[in-house]
């Protein structure tokens, strides 16, 4: 079960089904429509084995919701439920219930959850932790996205020989295997780099990505703020944005005014996004670090960050100093260390090979390998 289905999950879910149909295990997902706030993005995709069903939003204290998915139909004849780990999805109760009441005779599915294993990404009060740890430990499975996340729910009292680490991650082979190319004379993909370089006047050494979505918790102020000081220190430095979303007109602006060092490219995926990173020689992320850690491995672009408190789980992937830079929180401290190694093509080099090395641990495939396996050992368990 999803609340939504975005385009960097297809490739995943693809994978898991050509891995249970070799088991004789049937796969749906199960989904409703896309989150308030993440239309902007344009994101969402169906795969052969979606299937999108009735969703209501309630409103709730706080500005929060809850959410309803009528999943009960389908759900309830299936021998194993995954579940987002979250509160707000009112289907899980009744599903935790039957599986109480009616697993003992075989009448219920197992229910399993996945997701970050604690509240990354914004404060979390002391009784919604002490809620999301008891629901957890209801579930007969954990599907946890990083060792962390796994680390957490075991020290909640969640069994750890039921608790799979996937390695979130995202489809990267294509990512990678055009990024190679763009760095091959007489390839298409390197023919294509060089016209990136001569439309925008880019200069090898002063050119930096940012890659995502142009919204609040990627800290876009920031971001223009730390290019303008960076500008100052390595004339010629240009700043590619890539990507949509709310704050899509503040970069607009940005790049709109006269001598500016942003360029606004618009959203890239795929093969526009393995050019940009063949022509950038940094991702400049000061606001939350998610797979866009993965993306920056694959396009061997190594990531300048910040010690801010809100990153996704997926920040643990970066090591300052081996393959990414982390800074402290302040624009100014980032854009002197942007700046710095951009400067020092030695350090460059060498962050740049450990986000070459490291790509390898963090795939598709391998992500849904390590959920099958959780998966099937769950529906084999008496």
């Amino acid at each position: 079960m999803q609340s939504y289905v975005p385009k960097y999950r297809a490739t995943f879910f693809q994978h898991v089904q050509t891995c249970l149909d070799a088991e004789g295990v049937a796969l749906e997902v199960l989904h409703g429509p896309p989150l308030p706030g993440h239309e902007a993005r344009r994101d969402t995709t169906p795969c052969t084995c979606t299937v999108q069903v009735p969703a209501r939003r309630l409103p709730a204290p706080r500005g929060r919701y809850l959410m309803w998915h009528q999943v009960q139909r389908r759900a309830g004849s299936a021998d194993a439920v995954v579940l987002e780990q979250a509160l707000h999805n009112l289907e899980t109760y009744p599903l935790l219930l039957k599986q109480l009441i009616g697993r003992p005779a075989g009448r219920a599915p197992r229910v399993a959850f996945w997701g970050h294993g604690r509240t990354y990404t914004r404060p979390a009060g002391r009784l919604g932790s002490s809620i999301k740890d008891t629901l957890t430990r209801h579930g007969a499975w954990f599907f946890a996205y990083t060792e962390s996340g796994a680390a957490h729910v075991a020290s909640r009292g969640f069994p750890r020989a039921r608790i799979t680490v996937v390695r979130n991650s995202t489809d990267t082979g294509a990512l990678v295997a055009d990024r190679e190319r763009a760095e091959q004379p007489g390839t298409a993909e390197h023919a294509e780099a060089e016209a990136l370089r001569q439309r925008y006047g880019l200069v090898r050494g002063r050119t930096a990505l940012f890659l995502g979505g142009l919204d609040r918790p990627k800290r876009i102020p920031f971001l223009l703020d730390s290019v303008n000081r960076i500008a100052d220190q390595l004339p010629g430095f240009r700043l590619l944005v890539a990507g949509d979303g709310s704050e899509q007109r503040l970069v607009a602006e940005a790049a709109s005014r006269p001598g500016s060092p942003v360029v606004a490219v618009g959203r890239a995926t795929g093969r526009s996004a393995a050019l940009l990173g063949a022509v950038s020689d940094v991702m400049l992320m000061p606001g939350r670090v998610g797979l866009c850690a993965v993306d920056s491995f694959a396009l061997r672009t190594p990531i300048i960050t910040t010690d801010w408190r809100w990153h996704a789980p997926e920040f643990e992937y970066l090591v300052s100093g081996r393959n990414a830079a982390i800074t402290p929180d302040h624009p100014a401290a980032f854009a002197a260390a942007a700046a710095a190694l951009m400067h020092d093509p030695a350090r460059l080099a060498s962050l740049s090979a450990a986000c070459a090395t490291d790509a390898a641990d963090y795939t598709a495939e391998g992500m849904a390998t390590r959920f099958c396996d959780g998966l099937l050992r769950l529906i084999s368990r008496r």
